[in-house]
């Protein structure tokens, strides 16, 4: 428990955090280096996991109703000085809902010094590891975020996915998070926000932890990320610099030429934590190529990891919160200045090649367009009606895109990590992708006879119509093809959406949510996956 005169100051520091003061300096990018923007010092993140029952550390949350903490005025009053005590100048959110107003809790924060990293992921809206996708409901997810927390000075930047590939088996998956980065970072540029950063954040799995780290970082800057955060669990009570692997780790990104820090740390075992691995982060060893890190986490659950216990609107700091509170005290990083500083890392990493332990497409799927998925639905003859089920769905599919109908009659919608193959319309959402589905098969029958009207019925779920190519359609008509496996370079229009900042909220959900099937058409995979549209997300500065 703390002591009288230190819950005095934390009282009184809370009325301070409440009133407005001048916005914080930005943290921009140079390098492979945080900075101030104003002063040039170098910023190294000592950061606190903030949020609860979202599924960091690993785990995947299935709470739809999740809470937002940066929309809980209250929560963040009673929590910002006890981070404070922690010395953090960073909290990870993993999960915003953008249709709420933020505004005070950003302040307070502002207020406080801490700025924010946010997921813009929300727990069933996000790129799934067994069946991925990047398609336009994420796309509205990710970029309303962006609208949410661009205009806030001490956003500091983005994570376009969390642990998204564990292991071999799901790497398929990558292609679709860099193009959710590449994606992000052009929307930045096309509204006009500060630039701001989006990265990764990796698990430590040292089966492809290499390569992954190698691909998030090759091939053009406009597709690569910004940052690497690695969630990283290595130290664990009584070790090393060396014995945790910590030695390895920095050996790595020595080169990297992209700012990289702990996105997650904190092994909790033997309990309580000793944080000495704190000590070795900010330490001459680490600082050199690390840019400091994010203990999980705030809020004691049921994994054990919390720093505080809460019973009602009262904290109770926890010996983990002690020991961090002591240790975070004896360290202080020495950087380099912005002005003197010529990073000499500069070079982007080779892309790694497809072998039995890496197998990533560096063609990335395209980006999603709102628009071209409507002007595909009215050019076709067959679509589907609305209302159908997840489980019809993927039997109407099945059904559809059976290769016994035809070579190639659904590869206007493939979207296959490993290969590369993307159709133009895989980005589009789950009736759309079906629409083009039966349309195919629909047209396949009509070319063999004529007479066959039943080949739009698929048991009552579709339904004709007299198709029709509106003026402002037919570019993207023709950069599609008529099989739909054509490359569109004409830009979005009217794609993402805005984040809301009006009402105060109590709790957060989703706004609604869309059954997406995933198909990996030369395995004819099926999977339903499930996604939410409108929210958004943060930001940083590049030097």
């Amino acid at each position: 428990m703390l002591s009288t005169a230190i819950t005095t100051a934390v009282v009184a520091a809370a009325a301070l955090f409440t009133s407005a003061v001048a916005d914080v300096d930005p943290i921009v990018i140079k390098g492979s280096k945080f900075f101030y923007k104003t002063n040039g010092t170098e910023f190294f993140i000592k950061g606190v996991a903030y949020q609860q029952d979202v599924g960091g550390n690993g785990t995947s949350g299935t709470n739809v109703n999740f809470k937002d903490p940066l929309t809980d005025v209250t929560g963040c009053t009673r929590d910002i000085p006890f981070l404070t005590q922690l010395q953090a100048n960073v909290i990870r959110v993993y999960a915003i809902d953008p249709t709420q107003d933020h505004t005070q809790c950003m302040q307070m924060l502002q207020n406080a010094g801490i700025y924010v990293i946010a997921d813009l992921s929300a727990p069933n809206a996000s790129i799934n590891r067994i069946d991925p996708q990047w398609n336009t409901d994420l796309y509205t997810r990710y970029t309303s975020v962006v609208d949410t927390l661009a205009p806030f000075a001490n956003t500091l930047g983005f994570f376009a996915g969390n642990e998204v590939s564990n292991n071999v088996s799901n790497v398929d998956a990558i292609p679709f998070v860099k193009a959710a980065v590449r994606d992000t970072k052009a929307y930045i540029m096309q509204k006009g926000y500060r630039t701001i950063g989006v990265g990764y954040a990796a698990d430590d799995d040292a089966t492809i932890r290499a390569p992954l780290e190698d691909y998030m970082n090759c091939g053009p800057a406009a597709d690569a990320i910004d940052f690497f955060g690695y969630n990283i669990y290595s130290w664990c009570g009584v070790s090393s610099y060396e014995l945790s692997g910590y030695s390895d780790r920095t050996a790595e990104f020595a080169n990297y030429s992209v700012p990289a820090f702990f996105a997650e740390y904190g092994c909790n075992v033997p309990e309580p934590r000793m944080f000495d691995e704190t000590l070795a982060l900010y330490g001459t060893n680490m600082t050199p190529v690390w840019s400091g890190g994010i203990v999980y986490e705030y809020f004691q659950e049921t994994n054990g990891f919390g720093l505080v216990e809460l019973n009602g609107d009262s904290v109770s700091p926890l010996p983990d919160f002690t020991q961090l509170s002591s240790q975070i005290a004896k360290v202080t990083p020495t950087g380099v200045n912005a002005n003197s500083y010529n990073p000499t890392n500069t070079a982007a990493r080779n892309c790694p090649a497809n072998d039995a332990s890496w197998a990533a497409a560096t063609q990335l799927p395209p980006t999603p367009n709102a628009q071209l998925c409507e002007c595909m639905v009215q050019n076709l003859t067959c679509v589907a009606k609305p209302g159908i089920s997840d489980d019809a769905i993927s039997a109407l599919f099945a059904s559809a895109c059976d290769p016994a109908n035809g070579d190639g009659i659904c590869d206007g919608i493939t979207h296959n990590g490993t290969t590369g193959s993307f159709g133009a319309y895989g980005m589009c959402n789950a009736t759309q992708q079906l629409s083009w589905a039966m349309n195919a098969y629909f047209m396949e029958q009509a070319a063999m006879n004529s007479a066959n009207t039943d080949a739009c019925d698929f048991g009552g779920n579709a339904t004709t119509q007299s198709p029709s190519l509106p003026s402002s359609c037919s570019a993207l008509a023709s950069q599609a093809g008529p099989a739909g496996t054509g490359t569109v370079t004409s830009a979005p229009t009217n794609n993402g959406g805005s984040g809301s900042g009006g009402a105060a909220a109590t709790t957060s959900g989703v706004a609604g949510i869309v059954t997406v099937p995933v198909f990996d058409f030369g395995l004819l995979k099926l999977g339903v996956y499930v996604t939410v549209a409108a929210l958004a997300g943060a930001g940083i500065v590049l030097m």
